[in-house]
């Protein structure tokens, strides 16, 4: 079923999660668009399995589910699914046209899930773990079964949970650290015990997926793996469920990087990581931090004056990985309001856009506004551009023009045009909060909803007075959270798009 050995090093799989596990970071909600625009980046990249989504969770799951599964040709596509016949049934309609299907079931094995949760005895889970992967491998040729809470489980039982998941058609076994409980050291014994006590362990691969809790994921994952775990799961950013799940380029550089350790290989081409980074980063709203590793604005910043010495003398000094191998570039990109639409076009598909004449046409008309506004325009500028332009080329909602009147001594008064589907609105508002309540609150008067402002959030691309500024806005209504962003180098324009796209994202939902 895969290719492990290839140039006498073994493979490791690599399963992203992003557009299931990660989703469910409250506020990272995605529409099918876009989700299926990261499915494309995800198999472009080299990924081996896409986990899709649960298509049992709603209507609008499935339909994601599904398109991907029709759309994606290099990937395995996978559907979650727990140890229910609707759910099995329901996930196998939604990837019936993927070229390689793959059905993940999963039930708890820990005392305090099936306890509290499930409220089944041990008996009672074995024979739901036969019932769910002998259906699942009727209906699909992989199965991926997960005991749910692995590193909390009593060992004999999961020992023996395994053996019928195994037995039942089970061709890959993960183990989750659902809750970010375990330890690096724990983990890579749990793992060795599994393969040293579970009989018909050579039957299957074994699977690593791990939450952040206590900030050990990659460790976590990287452990498992030394220990023979062949299939890490893992999401773009680490975004996931509370804390996060192991960020995939941490793993993948880990494994490049450090080669001579583990004697693993995977098939990422790592020059897309940044690109897919900020892909993710811009659809969901969730900033990476300065300080991440391997895609953050500092990973390969040195400020320090004997950093600085010891590169000028030799790169290797401080940097263990170059920019160039995760896809950043560094030089200043010399694009300008003169720069013709074939310069800009050859400069997308440098920094890796495959987009259409359409949208290159209307990315291109922002381009040159922003061109207007700023001196220098660098790769982050169009990276942020373009990825606001793909993200928003779909919208129901639009922001034609905005005016600002405010100042120390007045209210900030606020005059702006809304596209809604296919008609203008002009509407207005005063007040004494700021100019971006103004915005804020005269967008609420064209477009009515009863979401609450969770997050108001302001970045700047690049350095200087005159740098694009990402806003992220993040909406709450009922236990539903949204989140959507918008750039531009007036601060009060990027507030107005946010919000905007929010809004969009949320009437989206709601149909």
């Amino acid at each position: 079923m895969f290719d492990l050995k290839k140039n006498n090093k073994e493979k490791i799989i690599i399963f992203d999660t992003t557009l299931r596990d990660g989703e469910q970071a409250p506020g990272a909600t995605m529409n099918i668009e876009e989700k299926l625009l990261i499915a494309k980046a995800l198999e472009k990249m080299g990924v081996d399995v896409i986990e899709a989504g649960f298509p049992c969770a709603s209507n609008g799951d499935f339909l994601a589910v599904e398109r991907i599964a029709q759309t994606i040709k290099n990937s395995t596509i996978c559907a979650l699914a727990r140890a229910k016949k609707n759910d099995i049934e329901r996930a196998s309609q939604a990837i019936k046209d993927a070229c390689s299907p793959r059905i993940h079931t999963f039930i708890a094995t820990s005392p305090i899930h099936m306890e509290y949760k499930l409220k089944m005895s041990q008996p009672q889970v074995l024979e739901a773990i036969k019932d769910s992967v002998v259906l699942a491998r009727n209906l699909v040729s992989q199965v991926d079964w997960s005991a749910e809470d692995a590193t909390r489980s009593n060992h004999d039982f999961l020992f023996k949970a395994i053996e019928v998941a195994i037995n039942s058609g089970a061709s890959v076994i993960n183990i989750p650290d659902t809750v970010g409980y375990t330890t690096p050291e724990e983990y890579y014994n749990l793992i060795l015990a599994i393969k040293n006590n579970v009989s018909n362990i050579d039957k299957a691969i074994i699977s690593a997926h791990c939450h952040d809790d206590l900030g050990m994921a990659v460790a976590n994952s990287l452990s498992a793996m030394r220990a023979g775990a062949r299939q890490i799961e893992c999401t773009i950013n680490g975004i996931g469920e509370r804390a996060g799940n192991a960020a995939l380029e941490e793993i993948v550089m880990a494994i490049k990087t450090r080669s001579d350790f583990y004697q693993i290989d995977c098939t990422i081409d790592t020059a897309m990581i940044t690109r897919v980074s900020k892909l993710v980063s811009s659809i969901t709203g969730f900033a990476v931090q300065y300080n991440k590793a391997i895609v953050g604005a500092n990973a390969f910043a040195h400020e320090s004056g004997i950093h600085q010495d010891g590169m000028l003398k030799n790169r290797s000094t401080y940097e263990i990985m170059t920019p160039q191998s995760v896809g950043l570039e560094k030089t200043s990109l010399k694009l300008g309001k003169l720069s013709g639409r074939s310069a800009f076009k050859d400069r997308l598909k440098d920094l890796g856009y495959e987009i259409s004449e359409e949208l290159l046409d209307q990315a291109f008309i922002r381009f040159k506004d922003l061109a207007d506004k700023k001196k220098e325009i660098s790769n982050e500028d169009l990276v942020a551009l373009v990825d606001n332009s793909i993200v928003n080329n779909k919208s129901n909602f639009e922001l034609l023009d905005l005016e600002v009147n405010c100042g120390t001594k007045k209210f900030a008064d606020v005059k702006l045009k809304i596209r809604i589907d296919s008609k203008e609105l002009q509407t207005s508002f005063v007040s004494n909060d700021g100019p971006v309540d103004a915005i804020f609150s005269a967008i609420k008067k064209a477009i009515p909803h009863d979401a609450s402002l969770e997050l108001y959030q302001v970045q700047a691309v690049t350095e200087g007075t005159d740098a694009q500024a990402i806003v992220v806005v993040r909406l709450q209504e009922g236990s539903k959270i949204y989140s959507a962003s918008g750039a531009d180098t007036d601060v009060l324009v990027a507030s107005g798009i946010a919000y905007i796209n929010c809004l969009d994202k949320l009437k989206n939902k709601k149909e």
